[in-house]
Protein backbone atom coordinates (compact mmCIF):
# COMPACT_ATOMS: atom_id res chain seq x y z
CA UNK A 1 0.00 0.00 0.00
CA UNK A 2 -0.88 2.71 -0.74
CA UNK A 3 -1.49 1.98 -4.56
CA UNK A 4 1.47 0.18 -6.20
CA UNK A 5 -0.71 -3.35 -5.83
CA UNK A 6 -3.71 -1.92 -7.54
CA UNK A 7 -1.80 0.17 -10.02
CA UNK A 8 -0.37 -3.48 -11.05
CA UNK A 9 -4.35 -4.84 -10.92
CA UNK A 10 -5.28 -1.85 -13.54
CA UNK A 11 -1.99 -2.52 -15.78
CA UNK A 12 -3.01 -6.38 -15.89
CA UNK A 13 -6.78 -5.97 -16.39
CA UNK A 14 -6.98 -2.57 -18.24
CA UNK A 15 -3.60 -2.19 -20.19
CA UNK A 16 -4.32 0.27 -22.41
CA UNK A 17 -6.99 2.33 -20.90
CA UNK A 18 -5.71 5.77 -19.96
CA UNK A 19 -4.17 6.36 -16.51
CA UNK A 20 -2.43 9.56 -16.79
CA UNK A 21 -2.63 12.91 -19.09
CA UNK A 22 -0.21 15.72 -18.18
CA UNK A 23 -0.78 18.54 -20.56
CA UNK A 24 -2.11 16.60 -23.35
CA UNK A 25 0.78 14.18 -23.23
CA UNK A 26 -0.68 10.43 -22.14
CA UNK A 27 0.44 7.07 -20.50
CA UNK A 28 -1.90 4.20 -20.18
CA UNK A 29 -1.85 1.57 -16.94
CA UNK A 30 1.12 -1.08 -18.90
CA UNK A 31 3.38 1.60 -20.12
CA UNK A 32 2.98 3.95 -16.76
CA UNK A 33 4.02 0.26 -14.89
CA UNK A 34 6.30 -0.95 -17.28
CA UNK A 35 8.24 3.15 -17.23
CA UNK A 36 8.21 2.87 -13.25
CA UNK A 37 9.19 -0.45 -13.43
CA UNK A 38 12.47 0.33 -15.29
CA UNK A 39 13.29 3.36 -12.80
CA UNK A 40 13.27 1.08 -9.74
CA UNK A 41 17.37 0.48 -9.94
CA UNK A 42 18.04 3.75 -9.93
CA UNK A 43 15.87 4.70 -7.18
CA UNK A 44 17.32 4.86 -3.92
CA UNK A 45 15.72 4.34 -0.47
CA UNK A 46 15.32 7.70 -0.15
CA UNK A 47 14.18 10.16 -3.72
CA UNK A 48 13.34 14.13 -2.69
CA UNK A 49 11.21 15.23 -6.43
CA UNK A 50 11.48 18.75 -6.80
CA UNK A 51 10.19 18.92 -10.64
CA UNK A 52 7.27 21.16 -12.75
CA UNK A 53 4.31 18.47 -13.43
CA UNK A 54 4.91 16.17 -15.97
CA UNK A 55 5.08 12.46 -16.40
CA UNK A 56 8.06 12.17 -15.63
CA UNK A 57 7.09 13.35 -12.92
CA UNK A 58 4.85 10.74 -11.88
CA UNK A 59 6.32 8.23 -13.15
CA UNK A 60 9.55 8.94 -10.97
CA UNK A 61 7.27 9.44 -7.98
CA UNK A 62 5.72 5.35 -8.36
CA UNK A 63 9.07 4.43 -8.83
CA UNK A 64 10.16 6.62 -5.72
CA UNK A 65 7.59 4.83 -3.12
CA UNK A 66 8.01 1.18 -4.32
CA UNK A 67 9.10 -1.43 -1.59
CA UNK A 68 10.43 0.73 1.36
CA UNK A 69 11.42 3.30 -0.58
CA UNK A 70 10.01 6.82 0.42
CA UNK A 71 9.55 10.19 -1.38
CA UNK A 72 9.72 13.80 -0.17
CA UNK A 73 7.81 16.13 -2.75
CA UNK A 74 9.27 20.06 -2.57
CA UNK A 75 8.10 22.99 -4.62
CA UNK A 76 9.99 23.13 -7.63
CA UNK A 77 9.57 26.98 -6.94
CA UNK A 78 11.23 27.64 -3.60
CA UNK A 79 14.81 29.32 -4.09
CA UNK A 80 17.38 26.57 -4.59
CA UNK A 81 19.01 27.33 -0.85
CA UNK A 82 15.59 26.12 0.23
CA UNK A 83 15.55 23.07 -1.86
CA UNK A 84 19.18 22.27 -0.72
CA UNK A 85 18.77 22.43 2.97
CA UNK A 86 15.42 21.08 2.72
CA UNK A 87 17.14 17.67 0.76
CA UNK A 88 19.90 17.81 3.32
CA UNK A 89 17.96 17.46 6.11
CA UNK A 90 15.98 14.64 4.82
CA UNK A 91 18.84 13.02 4.18
CA UNK A 92 20.59 13.67 7.49
CA UNK A 93 17.45 12.30 9.00
CA UNK A 94 18.12 8.83 6.93
CA UNK A 95 15.57 6.24 5.93
CA UNK A 96 16.55 3.91 9.61
CA UNK A 97 13.83 6.03 11.53
CA UNK A 98 11.06 4.95 9.10
CA UNK A 99 12.45 1.89 7.54
CA UNK A 100 11.29 -0.63 10.25
CA UNK A 101 8.38 -2.52 10.60
CA UNK A 102 7.32 -5.27 13.13
CA UNK A 103 9.33 -7.90 11.06
CA UNK A 104 12.81 -6.05 11.69
CA UNK A 105 14.72 -3.68 9.11
CA UNK A 106 13.71 -4.23 5.51
CA UNK A 107 15.78 -3.34 1.85
CA UNK A 108 14.47 -1.42 -0.92
CA UNK A 109 12.46 -4.06 -3.26
CA UNK A 110 13.37 -4.12 -6.85
CA UNK A 111 10.01 -4.88 -7.32
CA UNK A 112 6.84 -1.96 -8.48
CA UNK A 113 5.25 -3.20 -5.37
CA UNK A 114 3.93 -1.91 -1.89
CA UNK A 115 5.73 -2.27 0.89
CA UNK A 116 4.50 -3.14 4.35
CA UNK A 117 1.42 -0.80 5.15
CA UNK A 118 3.30 0.44 9.05
CA UNK A 119 6.30 1.70 6.74
CA UNK A 120 6.83 5.37 5.85
CA UNK A 121 6.33 6.18 2.43
CA UNK A 122 5.53 10.05 1.92
CA UNK A 123 7.99 12.88 3.68
CA UNK A 124 5.55 15.86 3.35
CA UNK A 125 6.54 19.70 3.97
CA UNK A 126 4.78 22.70 4.90
CA UNK A 127 4.78 25.15 2.34
CA UNK A 128 7.92 27.04 2.53
CA UNK A 129 8.59 30.92 2.19
CA UNK A 130 11.45 32.11 4.38
CA UNK A 131 11.85 29.67 6.87
CA UNK A 132 12.61 26.28 6.08
CA UNK A 133 9.59 24.01 6.10
CA UNK A 134 8.49 21.32 8.60
CA UNK A 135 8.99 17.90 7.56
CA UNK A 136 6.25 15.03 8.63
CA UNK A 137 6.11 11.39 7.57
CA UNK A 138 2.90 9.56 6.66
CA UNK A 139 2.75 5.76 6.32
CA UNK A 140 1.42 3.67 3.62
CA UNK A 141 -1.76 2.53 5.70
CA UNK A 142 -2.73 6.19 6.65
CA UNK A 143 -2.82 7.12 3.06
CA UNK A 144 -4.73 3.57 2.28
CA UNK A 145 -7.20 4.35 4.93
CA UNK A 146 -7.87 7.83 3.52
CA UNK A 147 -8.43 6.52 -0.20
CA UNK A 148 -10.99 4.18 0.96
CA UNK A 149 -12.69 7.33 2.83
CA UNK A 150 -12.59 9.74 0.27
CA UNK A 151 -13.59 7.47 -2.59
CA UNK A 152 -16.61 7.13 -0.62
CA UNK A 153 -16.96 10.33 0.52
CA UNK A 154 -16.57 11.83 -2.98
CA UNK A 155 -18.23 8.95 -5.01
CA UNK A 156 -15.16 8.34 -7.30
CA UNK A 157 -15.38 5.57 -9.83
CA UNK A 158 -13.09 4.11 -12.84
CA UNK A 159 -15.28 5.72 -15.26
CA UNK A 160 -14.25 9.64 -13.52
CA UNK A 161 -11.79 11.57 -15.27
CA UNK A 162 -10.51 13.90 -13.07
CA UNK A 163 -8.53 17.00 -13.51
CA UNK A 164 -6.58 18.50 -10.78
CA UNK A 165 -4.62 21.52 -12.50
CA UNK A 166 -2.52 22.88 -10.26
CA UNK A 167 1.02 21.78 -9.13
CA UNK A 168 1.73 18.37 -8.43
CA UNK A 169 4.01 19.46 -5.70
CA UNK A 170 1.32 20.59 -3.43
CA UNK A 171 -0.52 17.85 -1.13
CA UNK A 172 -4.14 18.40 -2.92
CA UNK A 173 -3.08 17.88 -6.25
CA UNK A 174 -0.46 14.62 -5.22
CA UNK A 175 -3.10 12.96 -3.06
CA UNK A 176 -5.73 13.43 -6.32
CA UNK A 177 -3.21 11.79 -8.38
CA UNK A 178 -2.37 9.36 -5.76
CA UNK A 179 -6.21 8.19 -4.93
CA UNK A 180 -7.17 7.73 -8.75
CA UNK A 181 -3.96 5.41 -9.02
CA UNK A 182 -5.28 3.64 -6.19
CA UNK A 183 -9.15 3.97 -7.91
CA UNK A 184 -8.11 2.64 -11.12
CA UNK A 185 -9.86 6.21 -12.68
CA UNK A 186 -7.81 8.20 -15.31
CA UNK A 187 -5.83 11.49 -13.79
CA UNK A 188 -5.01 14.64 -16.04
CA UNK A 189 -2.83 17.73 -14.99
CA UNK A 190 -1.76 21.01 -16.85
CA UNK A 191 2.05 21.37 -16.98
CA UNK A 192 1.10 25.16 -15.76
CA UNK A 193 -2.10 26.50 -14.49
CA UNK A 194 -3.15 28.26 -17.54
CA UNK A 195 -6.94 28.83 -17.90
CA UNK A 196 -6.99 28.02 -21.76
CA UNK A 197 -5.67 24.53 -20.64
CA UNK A 198 -7.65 23.91 -18.07
CA UNK A 199 -10.69 24.92 -19.79
CA UNK A 200 -9.51 22.86 -23.22
CA UNK A 201 -9.24 19.67 -20.91
CA UNK A 202 -12.69 20.18 -19.66
CA UNK A 203 -14.07 20.46 -23.08
CA UNK A 204 -11.95 17.71 -25.10
CA UNK A 205 -10.87 15.02 -22.75
CA UNK A 206 -14.19 14.31 -20.98
CA UNK A 207 -13.72 15.46 -17.60
CA UNK A 208 -16.17 14.39 -14.72
CA UNK A 209 -14.58 15.63 -11.64
CA UNK A 210 -12.33 18.70 -10.64
CA UNK A 211 -10.17 18.84 -7.58
CA UNK A 212 -8.89 22.45 -7.29
CA UNK A 213 -8.76 25.58 -4.77
CA UNK A 214 -11.64 28.12 -4.79
CA UNK A 215 -9.70 30.82 -6.37
CA UNK A 216 -9.02 28.61 -9.24
CA UNK A 217 -12.31 27.80 -9.34
CA UNK A 218 -13.72 30.84 -9.65
CA UNK A 219 -11.53 32.40 -12.14
CA UNK A 220 -12.40 28.89 -14.34
CA UNK A 221 -15.87 29.47 -13.92
CA UNK A 222 -16.68 33.38 -14.73
CA UNK A 223 -13.87 32.79 -17.64
CA UNK A 224 -15.54 29.42 -18.44
CA UNK A 225 -19.23 31.63 -18.83
CA UNK A 226 -17.55 34.54 -20.64
CA UNK A 227 -15.78 32.46 -22.83
CA UNK A 228 -19.10 29.61 -23.40
CA UNK A 229 -16.66 26.72 -22.35
CA UNK A 230 -18.95 24.03 -21.69
CA UNK A 231 -18.90 22.27 -18.04
CA UNK A 232 -21.86 20.70 -18.90
CA UNK A 233 -20.20 17.22 -18.60
CA UNK A 234 -18.48 18.00 -14.84
CA UNK A 235 -20.39 15.40 -12.35
CA UNK A 236 -18.35 16.84 -9.18
CA UNK A 237 -16.08 19.60 -8.07
CA UNK A 238 -14.27 19.30 -5.01
CA UNK A 239 -12.24 22.31 -3.47
CA UNK A 240 -10.16 22.69 -0.69
CA UNK A 241 -8.09 25.18 1.14
CA UNK A 242 -10.44 27.54 1.96
CA UNK A 243 -14.34 28.10 2.11
CA UNK A 244 -16.12 28.72 -0.54
CA UNK A 245 -18.15 32.43 -0.85
CA UNK A 246 -21.44 32.74 -2.22
CA UNK A 247 -19.93 34.43 -5.72
CA UNK A 248 -17.72 31.72 -6.54
CA UNK A 249 -20.44 29.05 -5.83
CA UNK A 250 -23.09 31.02 -8.05
CA UNK A 251 -20.46 31.12 -10.87
CA UNK A 252 -19.28 27.50 -10.32
CA UNK A 253 -23.56 26.69 -10.12
CA UNK A 254 -23.74 28.24 -13.71
CA UNK A 255 -20.83 26.99 -15.51
CA UNK A 256 -20.72 23.28 -14.64
CA UNK A 257 -25.00 23.31 -13.96
CA UNK A 258 -24.76 19.28 -12.99
CA UNK A 259 -22.08 19.29 -10.96
CA UNK A 260 -22.43 18.32 -7.01
CA UNK A 261 -19.94 20.61 -5.14
CA UNK A 262 -17.34 19.16 -2.65
CA UNK A 263 -15.88 21.52 0.30
CA UNK A 264 -13.73 20.04 2.99
CA UNK A 265 -11.44 20.61 5.71
CA UNK A 266 -8.36 18.95 6.51
CA UNK A 267 -4.70 19.53 7.20
CA UNK A 268 -2.14 17.46 5.73
CA UNK A 269 -0.66 16.11 9.27
CA UNK A 270 -4.24 14.77 10.01
CA UNK A 271 -6.21 14.08 6.54
CA UNK A 272 -9.85 14.43 6.16
CA UNK A 273 -11.51 15.95 8.73
CA UNK A 274 -14.85 17.16 8.05
CA UNK A 275 -16.80 17.66 4.59
CA UNK A 276 -20.40 18.57 2.84
CA UNK A 277 -22.09 17.79 -0.67
CA UNK A 278 -23.84 20.73 -2.12
CA UNK A 279 -25.65 18.62 -4.45
CA UNK A 280 -26.91 20.51 -8.11
CA UNK A 281 -28.88 23.69 -6.84
CA UNK A 282 -28.65 23.47 -3.44
CA UNK A 283 -27.79 26.96 -1.84
CA UNK A 284 -24.69 27.81 0.32
CA UNK A 285 -24.90 29.08 3.73
CA UNK A 286 -23.12 32.16 2.15
CA UNK A 287 -21.05 33.86 5.16
CA UNK A 288 -21.30 30.89 7.08
CA UNK A 289 -18.22 29.06 8.79
CA UNK A 290 -19.59 25.48 8.92
CA UNK A 291 -18.34 23.41 6.50
CA UNK A 292 -20.05 19.55 7.45
CA UNK A 293 -19.52 16.91 9.59
CA UNK A 294 -16.68 14.07 9.92
CA UNK A 295 -15.82 12.44 7.16
CA UNK A 296 -15.92 8.75 6.89
CA UNK A 297 -13.79 7.15 9.44
CA UNK A 298 -13.12 10.29 11.64
CA UNK A 299 -13.93 11.15 15.20
CA UNK A 300 -14.02 15.01 15.94
CA UNK A 301 -13.94 16.93 19.06
CA UNK A 302 -13.49 20.21 20.17
CA UNK A 303 -10.82 20.34 23.06
CA UNK A 304 -9.47 23.56 25.15
CA UNK A 305 -5.50 23.67 25.58
CA UNK A 306 -5.64 20.91 28.62
CA UNK A 307 -7.44 18.45 26.18
CA UNK A 308 -10.51 18.83 27.81
CA UNK A 309 -13.68 18.20 25.57
CA UNK A 310 -15.91 21.47 25.63
CA UNK A 311 -19.30 21.80 24.97
CA UNK A 312 -21.06 22.22 21.61
CA UNK A 313 -20.92 25.61 20.87
CA UNK A 314 -17.60 26.59 22.35
CA UNK A 315 -14.65 27.67 20.95
CA UNK A 316 -11.60 25.47 20.91
CA UNK A 317 -8.98 23.22 19.25
CA UNK A 318 -10.46 20.98 16.23
CA UNK A 319 -9.38 17.64 17.58
CA UNK A 320 -9.35 14.25 15.38
CA UNK A 321 -9.23 10.90 15.73
CA UNK A 322 -8.50 8.46 13.26
CA UNK A 323 -6.11 5.94 11.27
CA UNK A 324 -5.22 9.00 8.77
CA UNK A 325 -3.15 10.99 10.92
CA UNK A 326 0.84 10.89 10.09
CA UNK A 327 3.23 10.23 12.07
CA UNK A 328 4.55 13.41 13.47
CA UNK A 329 7.69 15.58 12.36
CA UNK A 330 11.04 14.57 11.41
CA UNK A 331 12.03 18.19 12.09
CA UNK A 332 9.78 21.00 13.10
CA UNK A 333 7.99 20.38 15.63
CA UNK A 334 7.78 23.06 18.63
CA UNK A 335 5.24 20.72 20.57
CA UNK A 336 2.53 22.79 19.29
CA UNK A 337 2.36 21.79 15.49
CA UNK A 338 0.48 18.65 15.78
CA UNK A 339 -0.42 17.81 19.37
CA UNK A 340 -2.44 15.29 20.83
CA UNK A 341 -4.30 14.68 23.98
CA UNK A 342 -4.35 11.06 24.49
CA UNK A 343 -5.63 9.94 20.91
CA UNK A 344 -6.92 13.08 19.78
CA UNK A 345 -4.70 14.88 17.49
CA UNK A 346 -4.97 18.68 16.39
CA UNK A 347 -2.91 21.26 14.48
CA UNK A 348 -3.87 24.36 16.09
CA UNK A 349 -7.52 24.82 13.68
CA UNK A 350 -9.80 26.07 15.88
CA UNK A 351 -13.33 26.15 15.68
CA UNK A 352 -16.28 25.05 17.11
CA UNK A 353 -19.40 22.00 16.70
CA UNK A 354 -23.10 23.47 16.54
CA UNK A 355 -25.94 20.25 15.54
CA UNK A 356 -23.31 17.86 13.98
CA UNK A 357 -21.70 20.76 12.23
CA UNK A 358 -18.41 21.67 12.47
CA UNK A 359 -17.59 25.69 11.68
CA UNK A 360 -14.08 26.31 11.30
CA UNK A 361 -12.68 29.91 12.41
CA UNK A 362 -8.99 29.20 11.04
CA UNK A 363 -5.70 28.99 13.13
CA UNK A 364 -4.76 30.45 16.28
CA UNK A 365 -1.87 32.00 15.18
CA UNK A 366 -3.92 34.10 12.47
CA UNK A 367 -6.19 35.23 15.38
CA UNK A 368 -6.16 39.06 16.16
CA UNK A 369 -6.64 40.11 19.27
CA UNK A 370 -8.77 43.80 19.23
CA UNK A 371 -9.35 45.58 22.50
CA UNK A 372 -9.34 41.94 24.23
CA UNK A 373 -11.78 40.56 21.56
CA UNK A 374 -10.34 37.41 19.35
CA UNK A 375 -11.03 37.92 15.86
CA UNK A 376 -10.66 35.15 13.61
CA UNK A 377 -9.75 36.42 9.99
CA UNK A 378 -11.77 33.24 7.96
CA UNK A 379 -14.66 34.90 9.75
CA UNK A 380 -14.18 38.20 8.41
CA UNK A 381 -13.89 36.73 5.20
CA UNK A 382 -16.74 34.79 4.50
CA UNK A 383 -18.97 37.85 5.99
CA UNK A 384 -16.79 40.11 3.43
CA UNK A 385 -17.77 38.01 0.08
CA UNK A 386 -20.85 38.21 1.06
CA UNK A 387 -21.43 41.56 0.40
CA UNK A 388 -23.02 43.26 -2.35
CA UNK A 389 -20.57 44.54 -4.21
CA UNK A 390 -17.42 42.65 -3.07
CA UNK A 391 -15.77 39.93 -5.04
CA UNK A 392 -13.26 38.92 -2.85
CA UNK A 393 -11.59 39.81 0.51
CA UNK A 394 -8.95 39.16 2.83
CA UNK A 395 -8.68 40.50 6.16
CA UNK A 396 -5.79 40.85 8.64
CA UNK A 397 -4.29 42.13 12.10
CA UNK A 398 -1.87 45.10 11.90
CA UNK A 399 -0.93 46.54 15.27
CA UNK A 400 -2.31 49.40 17.01
CA UNK A 401 -1.53 51.43 20.12
CA UNK A 402 -5.06 51.60 21.62
CA UNK A 403 -6.41 48.12 20.40
CA UNK A 404 -3.46 46.17 20.68
CA UNK A 405 -4.61 45.11 16.89
CA UNK A 406 -7.01 45.98 14.49
CA UNK A 407 -8.37 44.27 11.53
CA UNK A 408 -8.18 45.64 8.42
CA UNK A 409 -9.41 44.34 4.79
CA UNK A 410 -8.67 44.67 1.60
CA UNK A 411 -11.81 44.04 -0.91
CA UNK A 412 -11.80 43.05 -4.96
CA UNK A 413 -14.60 44.47 -6.11
CA UNK A 414 -17.00 43.02 -8.43
CA UNK A 415 -18.54 45.54 -10.33
CA UNK A 416 -16.38 48.23 -10.68
CA UNK A 417 -16.07 50.13 -7.38
CA UNK A 418 -17.45 49.85 -4.12
CA UNK A 419 -17.51 52.42 -0.98
CA UNK A 420 -16.41 51.91 2.40
CA UNK A 421 -20.01 52.52 3.38
CA UNK A 422 -21.26 50.40 1.20
CA UNK A 423 -19.29 47.65 2.77
CA UNK A 424 -20.18 48.49 6.79
CA UNK A 425 -23.77 48.79 5.60
CA UNK A 426 -23.45 45.51 3.83
CA UNK A 427 -22.15 43.71 6.71
CA UNK A 428 -25.14 44.38 9.26
CA UNK A 429 -26.49 40.89 10.17
CA UNK A 430 -23.22 39.23 9.00
CA UNK A 431 -20.62 40.45 11.60
CA UNK A 432 -20.53 41.81 14.99
CA UNK A 433 -19.65 45.48 14.79
CA UNK A 434 -16.55 44.68 17.32
CA UNK A 435 -15.03 42.15 14.62
CA UNK A 436 -15.10 44.80 11.73
CA UNK A 437 -12.17 45.94 9.82
CA UNK A 438 -11.17 49.39 11.24
CA UNK A 439 -9.54 50.08 7.76
CA UNK A 440 -10.52 48.89 4.07
CA UNK A 441 -8.21 48.66 0.96
CA UNK A 442 -9.39 48.21 -2.76
CA UNK A 443 -7.25 45.45 -4.34
CA UNK A 444 -6.42 44.66 -8.04
CA UNK A 445 -6.23 41.12 -7.26
CA UNK A 446 -6.14 38.81 -4.76
CA UNK A 447 -2.59 38.00 -3.01
CA UNK A 448 -2.15 34.57 -3.37
CA UNK A 449 0.47 32.34 -3.40
CA UNK A 450 1.83 30.34 -6.30
CA UNK A 451 -0.44 27.09 -5.43
CA UNK A 452 -3.56 29.84 -5.08
CA UNK A 453 -4.16 30.14 -1.57
CA UNK A 454 -4.60 33.47 -0.18
CA UNK A 455 -1.63 35.03 1.40
CA UNK A 456 -3.05 37.36 4.80
CA UNK A 457 1.01 38.36 4.85
CA UNK A 458 1.10 39.56 1.17
CA UNK A 459 -1.91 41.84 1.96
CA UNK A 460 0.08 43.07 5.27
CA UNK A 461 2.78 43.56 3.00
CA UNK A 462 1.37 45.25 -0.08
CA UNK A 463 -0.04 47.83 2.93
CA UNK A 464 3.18 48.19 4.47
CA UNK A 465 4.67 49.21 1.44
CA UNK A 466 2.16 50.98 -0.39
CA UNK A 467 2.09 49.01 -2.85
CA UNK A 468 -0.35 50.07 -6.22
CA UNK A 469 -2.13 46.98 -5.67
CA UNK A 470 -3.61 47.74 -2.41
CA UNK A 471 -5.41 51.01 -1.79
CA UNK A 472 -6.95 52.75 0.49
CA UNK A 473 -10.72 52.82 0.11
CA UNK A 474 -12.90 55.85 0.58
Amino acid sequence: MPFLDKLQLWADERPDDTAVVVGGKRLNWADLRDAATLRLGETPATTVLAEPNSLGFVVAYAAAVAGERRCAVLDPLWPQAMIDEVTQRIGQAGPAAAQTSATGPKTASDELSDGPPDTTFLIGLTSGTTSVPKAFTRTRRSWQVSFDASIEFFGLTQEDRTLAPGPLAASLNLYALSECLYAGAAFHTTETFDVGDVHGAIAYDGITRVVLVPTMLRLLSERGLAGGVDASGVRSIICAGSKLDARTLEAARRWAPNAAIFEYYGASELSFVSGTRLAAGEPLDAGGTGIGGPFPGVELRIMDDDGAEVPDGTDGNICVRSGMVSNGYLWGDDGQALRCFDGWYTVGDQGYVDSGVLHILGRRSDMIITSGRNVYPHEVELALASVPGVSAAVAAGIPDEVRGQKVVAGIVPAYGSVTATQVKTGLDGLLARDKRPQRYFTLSELPVTDRGKVSRQLLLDWIENNDPRANPLA
